[in-house]
C-alpha cells in the first residue's frame, strides 16, 4: 500500500509539473503576442522535398520551386493579408485566367538567348536553369536568406554556364514587405553572349485582375496602371529605361502594387523594361534593340569572358496602393541610401 502511494505521489508530482510548465509556456505566448512579438515573428523557411516554403510572421508568402521545373521560381506572391499579386496559372488552374505564355511562372529568371540558347521559353529546344544545390537556408527575425547555384543546360545536354542566386526576404512592417534577388552569371565553360532580345530576364506575371489591359473575364472592371520613375505611365512604359518600374492593380477590391528596383551598380543601370499591358513585369539590360528599334539587332548584346562573372542586383517591393499610395519613390531613395551605407562601412 506504501509503494502504491508513493508511485501515485510521484505520477501526480510529474503531471503538476508538466501542467504548470504547459501553462507557463502558454502565458509567455499570449504575452508575447500581446506585446506585438508573436512566436512565428520574422521569416520562415521550410525545405520540402521539392520546394521551400516561406512564411512571413506565420503566414505564407511565397513557395520557391527548383526541382522538376524549366527553371526555378516562386509561386505565389503574397500580400500580408493572403492576397495573391501573381498569376496562379500555370501552376494551378482557376477560374477567370488566360493561359497565354506557359513559361511565365509568378516570378522568375531567364533569357532568350545565351550562346544562341533559348533560356525563357519552354520549347522543344529551349534550355533549362538545373538546381544544383543550396549553400544557404536561412529564417531569421528580420529576414530570411536563400543562396542556390544552378547550371544553365542547353537541350543537348552541355552546360552553358552556371550561377549563383540569393534571394533575401524581408518581414517589413505594416501593410509592406520586400525582396533582393541577386544573380552572379560565371563564364564558367567558357565565353557568354547575353544576345539582344526581348525575352528576359528578371521577370513577375501578375494577378489578372491587376492587368493594364483586362482580360475577357474582366472587361468593364478597374484595371492596373503601370509607372517608373521618369514619370512614364502605362502604356508608353514598354522597353523605356529608369530607375524603378510599378504596376499596380485591385486584388479583390484592394488595390496592390510591386515596384521592381534596379540597382544603380547593375551593368547598363537605368534597366530597359519589359512591362506588358497584360500583366508580365521584366527588368531586362539586353534588349537595347528591340526596345529602342535599332538598326543593328547586336545593340544590347552583352558579353563575358572565359572564367570571368557579372552580377545583377534587384528588388522588388511589395505595397498597398498604387506609386503614391506604396511611396514606391521614397523606398527607393531608401534602398540607394542603404546601398550607400553598405559601401562606406567595407
Amino acid at each position: 500500500m506504501k509503494a502504491h502511494s508513493s508511485t501515485l505521489s510521484r505520477t501526480i508530482s510529474k503531471w503538476a509539473i508538466a501542467t504548470a510548465a504547459a501553462f507557463l509556456l502558454f502565458h509567455v505566448a499570449r504575452i508575447e503576442v500581446y506585446a506585438g512579438k508573436k512566436p512565428t515573428d520574422g521569416v520562415q523557411i521550410l525545405q520540402l522535398s521539392d520546394r521551400l516554403r516561406i512564411a512571413i510572421n506565420g503566414a505564407l508568402f511565397t513557395e520557391y520551386f527548383y526541382t522538376n521545373v524549366p527553371r526555378p521560381f516562386c509561386y505565389p506572391l503574397n500580400s500580408p493579408e493572403g492576397l495573391g499579386m501573381t498569376r496562379n496559372w500555370p501552376a494551378k488552374d482557376v477560374p477567370n485566367e488566360e493561359h497565354d505564355h506557359p513559361h511565365h511562372h509568378s516570378f522568375w529568371l531567364g533569357h532568350g538567348s545565351v550562346n544562341g540558347h533559348d533560356f525563357w521559353r519552354e520549347i522543344k529546344d529551349s534550355g533549362t536553369i538545373v538546381h544544383r544545390g543550396f549553400d544557404e537556408i536561412k529564417s531569421g527575425k528580420d529576414f530570411g536568406v536563400i543562396k542556390a547555384r544552378h547550371d544553365w543546360v542547353a537541350a543537348d545536354g552541355k552546360v552553358i554556364c552556371t550561377d549563383e542566386q540569393t534571394l533575401r526576404i524581408f518581414a517589413g512592417k505594416d501593410q509592406q514587405r520586400w525582396l533582393d534577388f541577386e544573380i552572379t552569371l560565371h563564364a564558367s565553360n567558357g565565353d557568354i553572349k547575353l544576345g539582344s532580345t526581348k525575352e528576359g530576364m528578371m521577370a513577375v506575371r501578375l494577378a489578372e485582375t491587376m492587368r493594364l489591359k483586362p482580360n475577357k473575364d474582366n472587361v468593364g472592371k478597374p484595371t492596373g496602371h503601370i509607372v517608373t520613375s521618369e514619370g512614364i505611365r502605362d502604356e508608353a512604359t514598354w522597353g523605356k529605361r529608369a530607375a524603378w518600374c510599378d504596376y499596380s492593380g485591385p486584388v479583390d477590391g484592394k488595390i496592390l502594387g510591386i515596384a521592381i528596383f534596379d540597382h544603380p551598380q547593375n551593368p547598363r543601370y537605368p534597366t530597359w523594361w519589359m512591362v506588358r499591358d497584360y500583366g508580365l513585369f521584366a527588368a531586362n539590360p539586353f534588349g537595347q534593340h528591340e526596345f529602342e528599334n535599332t538598326p543593328d539587332k547586336t545593340d544590347g548584346d552583352f558579353a563575358i569572358a572565359s572564367g570571368k562573372d557579372v552580377t545583377f542586383r534587384y528588388r522588388l517591393y511589395f505595397h498597398e496602393g498604387d506609386e503614391k499610395q506604396g511611396k514606391v519613390a521614397k523606398r527607393y531613395g531608401e534602398f540607394l541610401k542603404s546601398i550607400s551605407a553598405k559601401h562606406s562601412q567595407k
